[in-house]
């Protein structure tokens, strides 16, 4: 809230503040959906100065996301998921109810939890979470300075020209309000190690190393070698994909993430349960799962 403002009430406040009519400002207080660190606030709960409430935007239009979060390990710092394609990691544009942060809090029961990094929505595999904020920073240094060891699969076209294991350096950046990525001339600020684990029939799966963290960076790697990921709605060319189609995820999974335990100095490995379509049963990938 404002230092300061001529408002009697919370409503008379967000009524001015907040781009909707005034009925759903109502609507909202008196389903309790407005609240503070106590719970919901009442209709009438006067203004205070500086402090803090939250909601979820209201989005009737959300398209359900049809597949579950698995929880991997849970204790009393963290959790680590299994994030499937299609669900967002965090609320951003159209997708608030329908994000693995907001799902896990309900679920779990821990309002404070929050991600110590991102997966894209469409792709899959593990994330960490940290369930208290005061040491959100602890296990975000962990990513900052390069102690988390993050290897992907993912499924492509294969090219028997292509002499692998190699790592890719470039220089890529994303600009605001562009949906995708680009390579450019310039200091290298991306690394990734790409290595061949099988191939059969023009297709191949693919162990994926990043060694830096840049937006789209593992999927613009992978076109700029000619091996677009199956499924890839953005690289080499942008379709446009609904977001209630479900039914080509990109075939790229998150599939191990490991770091050392900021309290003992152990080291945690995870793995994820998932598998990719395309690799697995590649006759329903080819039919439209």
């Amino acid at each position: 809230m404002p230092d300061e403002g001529p408002w009697a009430t919370l409503r008379e406040h967000l009524v001015d503040r907040l781009p909707v009519p005034p009925a759903r400002v109502d609507a909202m207080l008196a389903e309790g959906r407005i609240v503070d660190h106590d719970g919901p606030l009442a209709p009438d709960a006067p203004f205070v100065p500086r402090s803090v409430i939250w909601f979820h935007r209201d989005l009737p239009d959300e398209a359900p996301v049809p597949f579950d979060v698995d929880v991997v390990h849970r204790d009393d710092e963290i959790v680590v998921v299994d994030k499937p394609h299609f669900l967002a990691t965090i609320p951003r544009g159209r997708h608030v109810r329908e994000t693995a942060l907001v799902r896990l809090r309900h679920r779990l029961g821990l309002p404070m939890l929050s991600p110590a990094h991102r997966l894209d929505r469409v792709t899959a595999g593990l994330v960490l979470f940290v369930v208290e904020p005061a040491r959100r920073g602890t296990y975000q240094n962990l990513f900052r300075d390069r102690r988390v060891t993050k290897a992907y699969e993912a499924i492509a076209p294969h090219d028997p020209a292509l002499t692998l294991p190699r790592v890719v350096r470039s220089r890529i950046v994303k600009e605001r309000g562009v949906v995708t990525a680009q390579e450019v001339p310039g200091e290298p600020n991306a690394e990734t190690l790409v290595e061949l684990v099988e191939a059969r029939n023009g297709t191949a799966r693919y162990r994926l190393t990043p060694r830096t963290g840049r937006t789209h960076q593992l999927r613009v790697h992978m076109a700029s070698l000619g091996l677009p990921l199956l499924g890839d709605p953005f690289y080499p060319v942008v379709r446009d994909v609904p977001l209630d189609d479900f039914r080509a995820p990109l075939q790229l999974l998150a599939r191990e993430l490991a770091f050392p335990d900021p309290r003992t100095g152990e080291q945690r490995e995870f793995t994820s349960r998932r598998t990719l379509q395309a690799w697995d049963d590649p006759a329903g990938w080819a039919a439209g799962p």
